[in-house]
């Protein structure tokens, strides 16, 4: 984004047209037409940028309760940490007591404004002015305006700062965004992340205590062996994993958190490994249980076994409420063949199907049109492996 359009934005009258541009239903039905009213007032560069930000702040509503307020650009907006993520992270820092953050690669401010709400100073720190003006304002709209320094560094040149008592780092995690707000490539490895990983040995010596965000498909290779690792799922949705150094680290090596209940297991609770046929009951852990290593943890509460030791599938003979995993009702298994479960399903009068799969190489998309199901009843399927041998089970969640 241009100075001059910057500045439009935040002006008074910028601010406006954003708001009533933002109320407005912007469908691709009606997008042509705000686009023709923008320009018929303001020059072509400044309707784009206030149609661009009404735009963000819909698509925004799905990470902050105050998105109609708050200002974004596309990269921005894509990096940045959902709210109840940003603020059950900023809990960390607030009962540590650390009053003074680096927020090191700002962005739009969505972790900034999490801090400051918790009560810390945060220096925003970012190489992109945009993103450090916006961080500014969006952390006013949540009440920080007076906690917050900007500071415009790129971090590759920027020396450790001895002020601050703690630092948050947030890499860019994937590509330049392509047209049409399409999300960049994701940067898979930690050497990859712009900064690095690795800057942040620069800084703890100096600053031994904070965190990194991170892709939760981070190869557990790249963890640093002297940290914790936290992967954090928002209403069953894998979001990201955590690095926490020096005293924002507990005694665990690895946990798992589900917002927004703020529950979580780690590498510390007590495990179980056991193997043992189908029952009655399959249970399906919750993607950051998985990412966390953490199945048998989840199967000692529920006392459930493996169907297999290499898939991420519970079993018990009785049903169990657990917000750690979602539970379905089997109603029959048997070795996978494509004839059989054919028939199995016709006969049954089963005409659509859910379709999981977890340690098999089947495309779900080409057995859904293999089967040729023309019946009223849906069934979920489960292709994965028990005891070694492909399988299929069949049945419904449960209520």
């Amino acid at each position: 984004m241009r100075p001059e359009e910057l500045d439009f934005i935040l002006s008074p009258a910028g601010r406006a047209l954003i708001d009533d541009v933002t109320a407005e239903s912007l469908s691709p039905a009606t997008h042509l037409a705000t686009a023709s009213r923008l320009r018929a007032r303001l020059a072509p560069p400044l309707a784009a940028a206030v149609l661009e930000m009404a735009l963000l702040r819909q698509r925004a509503a799905q990470k902050f309760s105050r998105a109609s307020q708050m200002f974004f650009t596309r990269d921005g907006l894509e990096q940045a940490t959902a709210e109840p993520v940003a603020a059950h992270r900023a809990r960390r820092y607030a009962g540590a007591g650390f009053g003074r953050v680096a927020d090191m690669g700002c962005g739009i401010g969505g972790d900034a404004l999490a801090l400051a709400a918790a009560g810390a100073n945060v220096i925003l720190i970012d190489r992109d002015w945009t993103s450090v003006v916006m961080a500014r304002e969006n952390t006013a709209v949540y009440g920080g305006a007076g906690q917050v320094s900007p500071v415009v560094a790129d971090l590759t040149e920027l020396p450790p700062l001895k002020a601050v008592e703690a630092f948050f780092f947030d890499p860019a995690r994937r590509a330049k965004t392509g047209p049409r707000l399409a999300p960049g490539r994701r940067l898979r490895s930690v050497d990859d992340y712009r900064p690095p990983l690795s800057l942040i040995d620069a800084w703890r010596p100096v600053i031994p205590h904070g965190a990194v965000k991170v892709s939760p498909g981070i190869d557990y290779d790249q963890i640093p062996p002297d940290t914790e690792v936290e992967f954090v799922s928002l209403a069953g949705e894998v979001k990201e994993a955590i690095l926490w150094y020096g005293d924002l680290r507990m005694n665990v090596t690895r946990r798992a958190t589900l917002l927004p209940g703020k529950m979580s297991l780690t590498d510390r609770d007590d495990e179980t490994t056991e193997v043992g046929p189908p029952r009655a009951y399959l249970y399906e852990p919750d993607g950051a249980i998985i990412r966390a290593h953490l199945v048998g943890q989840v199967a000692h509460r529920i006392e459930a076994t493996l169907i297999d030791p290499a898939i991420a599938y519970l079993t018990t003979a009785a049903p169990v409420a657990t917000p750690f995993a979602r539970g379905y009702v089997i109603e029959d298994h048997f070795p996978f063949q494509l004839k059989r479960l054919r028939t199995y399903l016709r006969e049954r009068d089963v005409g659509t199907v859910t379709i999981k799969k977890r340690g098999s190489p089947l495309d779900p998309d080409v057995l859904r049109q293999a089967l040729r199901l023309r019946g009223s009843i849906h069934r979920i399927i489960f292709l994965t492996q028990v005891a070694g041998r492909p399988t299929v089970l069949v049945g419904q969640a449960l209520a």
